[in-house]
């Protein structure tokens, strides 16, 4: 991979993993509602899992995709169903102190498994892929995952540290409330894309 293609690649994984995102927004929110040592695993689950997923996607999964396109929309409708049910999960939550709250931060493992249904976080795989090692060598897609590990894991971050600044104004029962609608409202609207690119 030459010193060029390594550059656009590590300005496209910054601009995919910086925007906002199911994963982003769900940062964001795990930060205002449970911190930010909390939410550790969370963002680990992302940037590992994620890291994985290319990896995966790049050696083989993709072929599946070429033979059988249809694959590629159902893995979609799953997506945005799971990521609606979060987003009513998200919208729900309670305060992270009262007695009989039942929320906890997503674990490394939901984390990670969430890639595989993340719409995003296949779009940006299958276009990394697609763009920065259409050969498919191993070497190549390893290039791929290794910028991705590099770069996502600082910027999915800063959204759990601008969600755990808003603890204090969150403080309140009712503004934690309206964020976490808010935050639900937006994981909604980044579906539309999607959706819209599927069945529009």
């Amino acid at each position: 991979m030459t010193y060029e293609i390594l550059t656009a690649l590590a300005a496209f994984a910054f601009v995919a993993s910086i925007t906002p995102g199911p994963n982003n927004l769900m940062l964001m929110a795990s930060g205002a509602n449970f911190g930010f040592r909390r939410s550790i695993p969370h963002m680990l689950g992302i940037g590992i899992g994620f890291t994985v997923m290319i990896i995966l996607v790049g050696v083989g999964l993709i072929q599946i995709f070429d033979a059988v396109p249809v694959t590629h929309t159902i893995l979609k409708v799953v997506g945005v169903l799971y990521l609606l049910w979060l987003a009513w999960k998200i919208a729900h939550a309670d305060m992270p102190d009262t007695r009989d709250s039942t929320g906890r931060p997503m674990t490394f493992i939901q984390a990670a498994l969430f890639q595989w249904v993340n719409p995003k976080a296949w779009q940006m795989a299958l276009t990394a892929i697609t763009m920065y090692a259409p050969e498919r060598s191993v070497l190549s897609i390893l290039w791929v995952a290794l910028a991705f590990g590099l770069i996502n894991l600082p910027c999915i971050s800063t959204w759990t540290v601008m969600g755990q600044q808003m603890r204090r104004l969150l403080s309140n029962r009712l503004r934690l409330r309206v964020f976490n609608w808010g935050m639900a409202a937006l994981l909604v609207a980044s579906l539309v894309p999607v959706v819209y690119a599927e069945f529009g």
